[in-house]
């Protein structure tokens, strides 16, 4: 019987040939009956994935090491005060980012320099590099734009110095246009900024008009432009690899599915929405769409919602608690569950989205902390999501 010859290839000498090389010899293998166990593509952007962004896949890995742990957390739960509070986290990855902070310190410092930590970090793996991670990181940012955008027409709207509602603007979603949105007087000047002067162009010009930054509720207009981004965003991610794609679109997925319940829920309250409005601020994405958004539309009281939730095995447990309070709580926790299964994979990008994910979730347990222990409230000083 004859047996045909096998040769191993060594990956260092595949990746001096050029992509139409490697596939010319796959399909020589194939017709000659070799048979891998695994598609010939996924190697493929395996071997070439490295080649722009293997060292920032490494470097945002290593940041990832560096998140507080179960020991940590003890270590800042027992302090007593925020100045033993700033020493345990000087022996963390945060180092000495307070050093030069005076006493007595408040919880807003440490939150805003905490958050630096995490632009800082942003911004280095931001500036090194190319596309098609620099898009990707660029769509990132798009969320905290749309807040701070937001922010700027509540200002406008309620005739406040747009130029000191800068200072509260997420540093994540600050761009270098933005101060032009602050010579805007009028809401009609502030939509036509926008849409000149911003990346967000798009998902206002095609939702919103500006007599509708008049009449609207401002949560309203927040969320018709980020159920255009989220479906935007998980467009985008369909054309960045397979492996790119099955993780992000578990986790933008799960996003679409976490607002479009917080927005039924939060519609029980402000009666002023109509179901046929709360309908159209459902992302048209996620495990729930499109019968779940259709039975949540018409939903009336938390037990619909739960009964809708239901049906998909991983949110059951999401009103097994019948608060809405405990319900967010445990959405949180699955979605700190779904960014830390973005680094068991390799060769793909969503690793760059789930650090940020976590970074913050981080940022708000170690807030949650500080606050408990200046306003010794220590009964409630453990009601944080742990990461690790």
């Amino acid at each position: 019987m004859h047996r045909p010859n096998i040769v191993i290839v060594e990956t260092t000498f595949l990746l001096c040939l050029k992509p139409s090389v490697i596939e010319h010899g796959a399909a020589k293998s194939r017709s000659h009956g070799i048979v891998t166990s695994r598609s010939f593509k996924p190697v493929m952007e395996g071997l070439f994935f490295n080649v722009n962004n293997g060292f920032l896949e490494g470097i945002v890995r290593g940041y990832k090491s560096g998140t507080l742990t179960q020991g940590h957390y003890a270590s800042l739960t027992q302090c007593e005060t925020l100045e033993d509070f700033k020493t345990q986290l000087s022996a963390t990855d945060y180092g000495n980012f307070l050093a030069n902070e005076p006493s007595p310190l408040s919880t807003a410092t440490i939150a805003d320099k905490a958050t630096q930590t995490l632009v800082d970090q942003f911004n280095f793996l931001r500036s090194n590099c190319v596309e098609p991670l620099s898009k990707f990181l660029d769509y990132i940012t798009y969320g905290y734009m749309i807040d701070n955008v937001v922010l700027l027409i509540t200002g406008t709207l309620h005739e406040r110095d747009t130029h000191e509602l800068l200072e509260r603007c997420h540093p994540l979603g600050i761009f270098d246009t933005m101060p032009a949105l602050c010579v805007a007087t009028n809401v009609e000047e502030l939509y036509q900024s926008v849409l000149v002067e911003t990346p967000l162009a798009p998902y206002f010009r095609d939702c919103l008009s500006a007599a509708d930054l008049d009449d609207m509720n401002i949560e309203i207009i927040r969320n018709t432009v980020y159920k255009a981004y989220l479906e935007d965003f998980y467009n985008y991610v369909s054309t960045l690899g397979s492996t790119t794609a099955e993780v992000m679109h578990s986790i933008l997925a799960f996003e679409a599915d976490r607002r479009t319940i917080n927005i039924t829920i939060n519609s029980f309250i402000a009666t002023e929405l109509s179901k046929e409005q709360r309908a159209k601020l459902f992302p048209a994405i996620g495990r729930l769409f499109p019968a779940g958004n259709n039975a949540l539309a018409k939903a009336d009281d938390i037990d619909q919602v739960r009964q809708v939730c239901e049906n998909v095995g991983e949110y059951r447990s999401f009103f097994d608690n019948s608060t809405s309070a405990q319900s967010n709580g445990d959405l949180g926790d699955f979605g700190v569950h779904l960014n830390k299964l973005a680094f068991l994979q390799q060769f793909q990008y969503g690793v760059f989205y789930s650090y940020v994910k976590l970074k913050e979730q981080e940022i708000r347990n170690i807030t949650w902390i500080a606050e408990c222990i200046a306003q010794d409230a220590r009964d409630r000083i453990h009601d944080f999501i742990p990461i690790f």
